[in-house]
């Protein structure tokens, strides 16, 4: 099964009764078995503040593990490897009954067995609250990690932990260089301010004058627009994607089919300036331009005029997936084989590609927050730390290769990456003068364990965490009456990002949402106005004005909760296409920009897309002529006859690709 591509995912969860639920004690061990639609419930009895962890044995089934609170809210939700340790940690906020629920992935059956591994009080000191938080990788058996915190030009803590080489039985350092992912692209944006400093380039240039074999799209796209993520050129990484790339298995990408991506795109998927839409390409673009106007290699660039002169000695730019990086950790993927050796990202530099160390990167905060910095200005980070602001007046939260925003009053400044198997985050805290970093080479490591710790060191300077809610009797979503969440149902466009559009709809007394390029799934109340996003860390909030209309809604994921806008709809009834229809769509279809041919079919009443080199996609119908299907959407194109012509395809962050039906 493909779990690629998405950029949120949800599912249901159910509350079971007290009966159902098998207690489940330290050190014990629990074995079952799972049938399509069945949920186990196992109840661990926890105080205040307590750090509960252990993992499920997959043995025949790929289970999902759900933990509710005592009052039957989701708190966390995994959904790993099909096969193998399904790990989970959580935290109590009180004390009660707290229920773990193992659940098959999808109609899958078979047998697993689950143990609790610690149930214990959360430290108090933050240094072992990060040792309780990293014990899923402090392990002779797992990929590693590496976290620092720092404040006031000093190091508060500085800990290594699991391994960095399983091959080898090399253990994680803190001097060991890991692949910070998109964590790079504020170096990136920063050697374009360099080269500015320098006069060698400015902001508003149109790229086109440091890359002329660039298309002239009608409009200027300037070095601005692409450090910016507000460019419109298509990001080639999702567009690869559409052709069949397998990325997460080391298909070959070379840097300079960034250009050929660009070339091919028959037009900006939204006007220079207008939209924010995280782009790779643009930042690769800008290493190329860094390149053309110092007359060196990316690489060789930031070692001479960013590493050395702040002694950032273990960090370096890696060219390709084939360059040797000295001292450094391998990535690694979890399967039902156990780890993988993953194989970085081609194409990465500017986008991502530096490999560096915990301490490097707290040399690299402590230039930034210096009134008088090493390499740079003053003036160059405050510009970096500027939230853009599209041509529309709305201020995207995000500068020159870093986002901005807040973390309980307190300024944050901060980025994460993701490589193929490494995970990284760099947060930096400007009021306070301190900062944190965590990275993994272990692909499902949460990056954003970097928050939790900044909360635990600097708590003190943070605003008081909100008060929880007046205690009640705890929710129950069987209560939840579906008709209630008509006023809910429609269209939100997020404000920072308006082509990504969260959708809302009921069918009978099923709830569901679809986030733009991904498929519908059903979700289930937490309140009268809340909602689960289950499959990351995630719920929604929805609002209404004086008057009583819903005007939006608040997303809150990741540390972060951008609002969304409720678009006007009509009263168009939701499109359930009929078998005579789905046969309309059936055909094969080619992509002149990418090269492509996809074919579809309709097999047991379902629409079949197939790829040679994609898993076969059972496309789910959304509005009319649209499906969508494994983080992919496909609007289709009729005639003036109404005959079936294209379609366009978009996953997220590349839309409009068309395809034309030639057959």
């Amino acid at each position: 099964m493909s779990r690629t591509g998405l950029l949120l995912a949800f599912l249901v969860f159910a509350s079971s009764a007290a009966a159902q639920d098998t207690p489940l004690r330290p050190g014990a061990t629990a074995s079952g078995s799972l049938s399509a639609g069945d949920t186990v419930t196992y109840a661990v009895e926890a105080g205040a503040d307590f750090f509960v962890m252990g993992f499920v044995d997959q043995r025949t089934v790929d289970v999902v593990v759900r933990v509710l609170d005592p009052n039957g809210r989701q708190i966390r939700r995994v959904d790993g490897p099909d096969r193998g340790p399904e790990r989970f940690t959580f935290e109590t906020d009180e004390a009660g009954l707290y229920r773990i629920q193992v659940l098959p992935f999808e109609e899958g059956a078979g047998d697993y067995a689950i143990t609790l591994e610690r149930l214990e009080r959360l430290a108090t000191d933050p240094g072992k609250l990060v040792d309780q938080l990293m014990s899923p990788y402090d392990r002779k058996d797992s990929p590693g990690a590496a976290v620092a915190v720092w404040r006031n030009g000093r190091t508060l803590f500085s800990k290594a932990y699991g391994m960095a080489d399983l091959g080898q039985e090399i253990p994680f350092a803190v001097e060991t260089r890991t692949n910070i992912g998109s964590t790079s692209k504020q170096f990136t944006a920063f050697a374009i301010m360099l080269q500015a400093q320098q006069g060698k380039l400015s902001l508003d240039d149109d790229i086109r004058t440091h890359i002329p074999e660039l298309p002239d799209f009608g409009e200027t796209v300037t070095i601005r627009h692409i450090i910016t993520h507000t460019s419109g050129l298509r990001e080639f990484l999702n567009l690869l994607l559409m052709t069949g790339r397998r990325m997460d298995h080391g298909d070959y990408i070379d840097r300079h089919e960034l250009i050929e991506v660009v070339k091919r795109q028959p037009a900006l998927q939204n006007s220079p300036g207008a939209e924010w839409n995280y782009n790779n390409t643009a930042f690769g673009l800008a290493a190329l331009i860094v390149e053309r106007t110092s007359g060196q290699t990316f690489p060789d660039f930031m070692a001479e005029n960013v590493f050395r002169p702040l002694g950032m000695a273990h960090t370096m730019v890696r060219p390709s997936p084939e360059h040797i990086v000295p001292h450094a950790s391998q990535g690694y993927v979890t399967t039902g084989d156990g780890y993988l050796e993953a194989k970085d990202l081609g194409g990465a530099v500017g986008a991502g590609g530096i490999y560096t160390t915990i301490g490097d990167l707290e040399r690299w905060v402590e230039n930034m927050d210096s009134p008088s910095p090493k390499v740079g200005t003053p003036e160059i980070f405050r510009e970096m730390q500027t939230p853009y602001v599209l041509t529309s007046g709305d201020t995207t939260g995000y500068g020159y290769g870093l986002s901005i925003d807040e973390q309980r009053g307190l300024k944050r400044i901060q980025h994460g990456g993701a490589d193929v198997a490494h995970r990284s985050m760099l947060a930096y805290y400007p009021e306070i003068h301190a900062g944190v970093t965590a990275q993994s080479n272990h692909g499902g490591f949460n990056s954003g364990v970097a928050f939790r710790i900044a909360e635990a060191f600097f708590e003190d300077e943070m605003e008081p965490k909100k008060a929880p809610a007046a205690e009640g009797a705890p929710f129950d979503p069987s209560s939840y009456e579906p008709e209630d969440f008509d006023a809910f149902v429609g269209r939100y466009a997020l404000d920072a990002q308006s082509s990504f559009v969260l959708t809302f709809t009921r069918e009978d007394d099923k709830l569901y949402t679809q986030a733009t390029g991904q498929s519908r799934i059903e979700i289930v109340p937490t309140s009268d106005s809340t909602f689960a996003l289950t499959v990351v860390d995630a719920s929604v909030t929805f609002h209404r004005n004086d008057d009583g209309t819903v005007e939006g809604l608040t997303l809150h994921q990741g540390g972060q909760e951008p609002h969304a806008t409720r678009l006007a709809e009509d009263d168009s009834e939701p499109w359930e296409p009929s078998g005579a229809d789905l046969t309309a769509f059936e055909g094969r279809y080619f992509s002149e920009e990418i090269e492509t041919f996809y074919t579809l079919s309709v097999d047991e009443g379902k629409l079949t897309v197939r790829q040679r080199r994609m898993e076969e996609i059972r496309a789910t119908p959304g509005e009319q002529d649209t499906f969508t299907g494994s983080g992919l959407t496909f609007a289709f194109e009729r005639d003036r006859n109404g005959r079936v012509i294209g379609f366009y395809l978009a996953n997220g962050r590349t839309r409009d690709v068309r395809f034309a039906r030639i057959r």
